[in-house]
């Protein structure tokens, strides 16, 4: 925190003056069993896993986790939690923290969370990133003396963060209603009533084998190259660089079948005009990488007009009067189309897949009025998702916003706090 006149009742400190930091117990494998509590590495509280080894031996309970204590990971991979998960043993380069009586809980975890963002800034680009207790009094913050303003703080803050967490959840439910609800358009279709078909089990005479798997009979199943205008590829490396002029589209701005306007970098009008000698990309076309990540695909937003593609990029132009973009972009983000990609890149989605294949892969293609049902439906629920994502970041844009105001004093709660008296 940068030097400056703090606000009444505010009082500078460090983060060590706040807490106590209990370094977690070095379990060895031989501690491990089948029964006891669980040993809570950082891998359980990243999510990364869920299987927990167990120790069932009797060590300090300085080491015990309780709900809601607070969990610091200091080595590696830097975060603060709270942990949700009953009493627990926390394993070593983990710090069980321990508010002092003065520091409330909740407002000590925004703290800390906050001061732990900075310190991933200032360790960026190095391999191992760690921060030992002894460096902790590095740290400066500060805090408000009263109790009450702090509790009022960490309440505003557990509200958006509540907010947030509703959210992420509804984004969840979202995305696998999406994956159902693509992997019945896309195996099953829409019949001339409007529903989806029954089943293959159900009506087996409704469907035909093809290089996919069942299809329904009205169905084809075509090459790309066979439903394009142009399939084109971008030249073996990315044009060069700039902070303005033509955007440059790369593999960081596809994710998801949406494109990402963060990342995007630009270049100068003669390395556009040389990159887009083989077919200029126009909005609505859709880009397909094919090398690290393999198959991520994205159509290119109507605001971008002169565009080219970097390395490992692939531009699909669909045929109008064969292949709706809307469908296409739906096929493309499906399981059946994804899986024959993972299976050309030998398995690995950090793998590659050839031009030829990118060219020649097989997409399942209904009647355009088909096509057309079937692209409402995916756009309905890619308007929700948009929406609900558009929505999580707003909010946690609030709240970064709101954390460094409320955790420096520059706004203050102590309106608030008369108001609850």
């Amino acid at each position: 925190m940068s030097e400056r006149i703090l606000p009444q009742g505010w009082e500078p400190k460090t983060l060590i003056d706040l807490a106590d930091y209990i370094n977690g117990f070095p379990f060895k494998p031989s501690d491990w069993s089948e029964t006891g509590l669980p040993i809570v590495r950082i891998a359980q509280i990243t999510g990364s896993s869920l299987e927990y080894d167990y120790f069932q031996g009797s060590i300090s309970n300085l080491y015990k986790l309780q709900t809601d204590d607070i969990i610091f990971s200091w080595s590696g991979t830097l975060c603060v939690v709270r942990w949700h998960g009953g009493q627990a043993w926390l394993n070593q380069h983990l710090f069980r923290v321990a508010p002092y009586p003065n520091i409330d809980d909740g407002f000590f975890f925004h703290l800390l969370s906050n001061a732990v963002e900075d310190m991933e800034k200032s360790a960026h680009g190095s391999t191992m990133k760690h921060i030992k207790r002894g460096e902790l009094k590095k740290y400066n913050v500060a805090i408000p003396v009263s109790l009450k303003e702090q509790q009022k703080i960490a309440q505003i803050l557990d509200t958006l963060d509540t907010q947030i967490q509703k959210t992420e959840a509804l984004i969840a439910k979202l995305e696998k209603i999406k994956e159902g609800l693509l992997h019945d358009l896309l195996t099953r279709g829409i019949d001339q009533n409007g529903q989806l078909r029954p089943t293959p089990e159900q009506a087996p005479e409704l469907y035909k084998e093809s290089a996919l798997g069942l299809i329904p009979k009205e169905w084809e199943v075509l090459p790309a190259v066979a439903i394009c205008q142009a399939v084109i590829d971008c030249k073996n490396r990315t044009p060069p660089e700039r902070t303005t002029g033509f955007p440059v589209i790369r593999t960081p701005n596809v994710r998801n079948g949406r494109f990402v306007y963060s990342d995007l970098l630009f270049t100068d009008q003669k390395s556009y005009e040389i990159w887009t000698q083989r077919g200029a990309p126009r909005p609505g076309d859709i880009v397909i990488t094919r090398e690290a990540p393999v198959g991520e695909v994205c159509k290119i937003p109507a605001t971008m007009k002169q565009v080219c593609l970097g390395q490992r990029m692939m531009m699909y132009q669909p045929d109008p009067s064969v292949m709706l973009t809307d469908y296409m972009l739906a096929a493309l983000v499906s399981h059946r189309v994804q899986n024959r990609l993972l299976d050309l890149a030998g398995g690995s989605t950090v793998g590659h897949v050839r031009v030829g294949d990118i060219r020649q892969l097989a997409i399942p293609t209904p009647p355009i009025s088909e096509q057309s049902l079937i692209a409402d439906k995916f756009n309905a629920i890619e308007s929700r998702l948009f929406d609900e994502t558009r929505e999580l970041d707003k909010l946690c844009l609030t709240k970064n916003g709101l954390m460094d105001d409320l955790l420096t004093g520059r706004v203050r709660v102590t309106a608030l706090l008369k108001d609850s008296v």
